[in-house]
């Protein structure tokens, strides 16, 4: 799978639930598909474990725990390879973009679900459910190793919260008195 097509997906799946539908189009497309997919997954969560990205997260949000981060990095890739690519390069973006229409039901930009979909996709192609099985994550890790998948060092925060509002004025004017939740 090209990067292309994994973005193609993304888009479509936006019209449906979309873990749920990326899961069931992977599983059709078979194993190797849904390797891919996840690996390019997994490449731009890493890409996009980020400092000053954690930071405007944290504006947005009012804080941002690592799983909220996390969660946080799934929702923006869900949200396209337009979006993912303008908000890797101006994190301010997001002041224009976010708007009630493109949050989770609870009003936060946060998509957990897609987190989950490489390995759902595995393991039920894999065993026929999508239990969680250790020996199939073991053997996804592996083989994800084996495509290249470089793993993701921990971040040295460049901010501390009294310097947000400094960090990102946009954001803040729009979120920081008013965070989204």
């Amino acid at each position: 799978m090209e990067k292309k097509e994994f973005w193609r997906l993304i888009e479509k799946s936006r019209d449906f639930d979309q873990a749920e539908w990326l899961t069931e189009e992977l599983v059709q497309r078979g194993l190797k598909e849904a390797l891919d997919f996840e690996f390019l997954f997994q490449q731009l969560m890493n890409t996009s474990y980020q400092s000053r990205l954690w930071g405007a997260a944290f504006v947005l949000m009012d804080g941002c725990s690592d799983d909220t981060f996390d969660y946080f990095r799934g929702w923006l890739i869900g949200q396209g390879e337009e979006l993912y690519n303008k908000v890797m390069e101006d994190h301010e973006f997001l002041a224009e973009y976010i708007n009630e229409d493109n949050l989770d039901d609870e009003g936060f930009p946060q998509n957990e679900e897609l987190l989950s979909v490489g390995m759902d996709t595995y393991t039920l192609i894999k065993t026929g459910d999508i239990e969680w099985d250790d020996d199939i994550y073991d053997e996804l890790v592996e083989a994800l190793d084996k495509k290249g998948l470089q793993s993701v060092t921990d971040i040295e925060f460049d901010w501390e919260e009294d310097d947000l509002e400094n960090l990102f004025p946009v954001l803040w004017e729009r979120f920081g008195e008013d965070p989204l939740g």
